[in-house]
């Protein structure tokens, strides 16, 4: 990956700490998403409807975990649940 410096205002630069602070992710991530999300979004106010389903696409592009595989039969479904179970509670 590529550096590039760029000159902020203050207050830009204390809105993208506080956002990084509160997101617990990077300066660097908060920016790379500001870049990358569409101009017409940041520029102007949209309807209440296109901001929830912004908001909703970001969280269904989150990872999720897998499921746990299936098993043909239901007394090895059940070992693996266990096994699993207590593989999350270590």
């Amino acid at each position: 990956m590529k550096t590039l410096t760029v000159r902020l205002p203050d207050s830009l630069v204390a809105e993208i700490e506080q956002e990084s602070q509160a997101r617990r992710v990077s300066k660097s991530d908060v920016m790379r998403e500001r870049l990358r999300q569409p101009q017409g979004l940041s520029a102007k106010a949209g309807s209440m409807q296109e901001l929830i389903g912004h908001i909703l696409n970001r969280s269904w592009q989150a990872k999720v975990t897998p499921r746990p595989r299936r098993f043909p039969s239901a007394k090895n479904q059940k070992l693996a649940e266990i096994i699993r179970a207590q593989k999350l509670h270590r």
